[in-house]
């Protein structure tokens, strides 16, 4: 009888075998053994451990935990793990200032880094331990273009900071910022508020862009049950990671890669996933790319018909009043996944890394909690949390998380405010320059024109914190944090510093804005939009050296999902 791994060499290979066996690979068993390695350690299948472990992201901090517990799970089931670390940037200290361009433009040096290290080193499988914002997305494209078998195991959410009876998250602090400013907070009070928002380690509380992915991470498959929702401190953390290390051997013997996961049928789940739970923003950007990667096409469109058929059925901060320990302890996702299948609405189909599919996944969950996850025939609203909007001032598209945006807020006309920059337009809000019925206009920070992109959370915050949100709109070609509410519109496209319209924009104009309606126009006449164009020229690159210099000159149009030209 073969033994595991007799079998996994005659059956189907084993990848790392091409750096260990034969007699011109002396050389690199003596390397093996530099690094100290028994000769059995050599002989079995050798499994990358990627991890974006740091010191200062508060929710990457416990993953040298994680990883402990991932390389214990491959060597019960017979692997060699091997550690390697990436990049992981902190968006909230990224926030508003130079950093902050940093941030999406880190996706792609992961996806990179990682392709670089699993291809020198022939690893017959992948770990991957993110967390926090652009490392899940970077990590996934990573996976999708190696095609050797993976697993993901997140580091897990934060749990909700207290004020008493009321939660609290990163959000709180952030719009406190400008409540602060206008007066209605006390700086003592603020002070509080920041020693209280963030009580553990873990991706913020909130169903922002961090845990977004991860969620996503799970209904696309990648990530086993529980992925999404374990808190980052509960033990059942460190016994799923566990689980990951082992359930990696089977994807390995099964020789199951993420092109056999990453199907149109999983990013359907997904994007249904998306508008049943109201993710960030940024999940649209995101998707994009992993599924460029995977060979799948995703038009912006097909996120507004998938909309249009799943009903909203969480809100989670900064949309509601619940956080992802509510969702935890409601069911998580494979929870979601059931009520949803109620309709017909999930592809039971779709493989996924427990080996089997969502079907098998499901076939026991059920909601525990239909507080935080509505019944499906009592939803939150009949469509999704996101919408993607078009016009003459979005032709290539825009997004909103309608999920967050008060009622009076859905359509609303006001004139323009114009600011080329975030810093220009903080100072204007900060100094109560900022009227009821305004639409602040917030330009030149695309991918290309940022360089990078950035979120737009400190402004945003600053209006909720004065309680302008349900009375100003802000449209960008920026990005949002996932923590962002209100009438908030990104991703507009063509940007301005591609000669979009939005680069057009003078003040007073008048901008319609319509999400029912999937809607957003600038209210000025062809000719006056004509005579502008002609007289409109491309401004000097922010940034004239070092990376950010070259992803302006590769990225592209959001509405691609920020990839690089190929």
């Amino acid at each position: 009888m073969l033994s595991r791994l007799g079998y996994l060499r005659k059956v189907i290979g084993v990848k790392s075998d091409t750096i260990k066996l034969g007699l011109e690979k002396a050389p690199h068993r003596s390397l093996f053994r530099a690094i100290g390695l028994s000769d059995e350690e050599i002989k079995r299948p050798l499994i990358g451990i990627v991890n974006s472990h740091n010191d200062i992201v508060p929710g990457h901090i416990n993953l040298d935990k994680i990883g402990e517990a991932v390389k214990a799970g491959v060597r019960m089931a017979g692997g060699t793990p091997l550690e390697f670390q990436t990049i992981a940037v902190c968006d909230g200290i990224a926030m508003n200032h130079l950093g902050m361009k940093y941030s999406l433009g880190s996706r792609e040096l992961i996806a990179d880094s990682v392709e670089i290290m699993a291809t020198a080193h022939a690893f017959d499988g992948l770990v991957f331990i993110p967390n926090c914002d652009k490392v899940v997305p970077g990590m996934l494209m990573a996976a999708a273009r190696l095609n050797i078998p993976a697993i993901f195991v997140s580091g897990g959410p934060m749990l909700a900071g207290r004020s008493g009876d009321k939660g609290l998250t990163l959000t709180q602090v952030f719009e406190g910022v400008g409540a602060a400013a206008a007066g209605k907070m006390t700086p003592e009070e603020l002070s509080r508020l920041e020693e209280s928002a963030c009580p553990t380690c873990g991706s913020c509380a909130g169903m922002f862009t961090a845990n977004s992915m991860n969620c996503l991470t799970e209904a696309l498959g990648m990530g086993l049950p529980g992925n999404g929702s374990i808190p980052a401190v509960y033990s059942e953390r460190i016994r799923l990671a566990k689980t990951a290390g082992m359930k990696i051997m089977t994807l390995v013997e099964k020789d199951i890669k993420p092109g056999d996961i990453l199907t149109e049928a999983a990013f359907s789940n997904a994007m249904r996933l998306d508008m049943a739970i109201g993710c960030s923003t940024n999940s649209v950007l995101h998707l994009m790319a992993i599924a460029h990667e995977a060979g799948v096409f995703i038009d912006l469109n097909l996120f507004n018909e998938i909309s249009a058929s799943t009903p909203n059925l969480c809100r989670l901060s900064p949309a509601g009043h619940h956080h992802m320990e509510d969702l935890y302890q409601a069911g998580g996702i494979q929870a979601m996944f059931s009520e949803l299948d109620k309709k017909g609405l999930i592809d039971k189909e779709a493989l996924t890394v427990t080996g089997t599919v969502v079907g098998d996944n499901i076939k026991d969950a059920s909601v525990r909690n239909y507080d935080v996850i509505r019944p499906i025939d009592q939803p939150y609203s009949p469509s999704g949390g996101l919408a993607m909007l078009f016009g003459n001032l979005a032709p290539e598209g825009a997004v909103v998380k309608k999920s967050a945006v008060a009622e009076e807020m859905m359509r609303h006309t006001g004139p323009a405010r114009v600011f080329d920059s975030e810093e220009q337009a903080v100072a204007a809000i900060l100094n109560q320059k900022i009227v009821p019925g305004d639409v602040i206009v917030i330009r030149y920070e695309g991918p290309k024109g940022g360089p990078g992109m950035r979120e737009m959370l400190t402004p945003t915050s600053a209006i909720a914190g004065m309680g302008l949100d349900k009375e100003v709109a802000l449209i960008t070609d920026g990005r949002f944090s996932g923590a962002t509410r209100g009438a908030s519109i990104g991703h507009v496209s063509p940007e301005a510093a591609s000669g979009g319209l939005i680069g057009l924009i003078e003040e007073g104009d008048l901008i319609e804005i319509d999400i029912p309606g999937c809607r957003l126009q600038l209210l000025v006449d062809d000719g006056i939009i004509e005579k502008r164009s002609s007289l409109w020229r491309e401004p000097e690159p922010r940034i004239k050296k070092g990376y950010m210099k070259r992803y302006a000159q590769l990225v592209q149009s959001a509405s691609t999902g920020a990839i690089f030209k190929e």
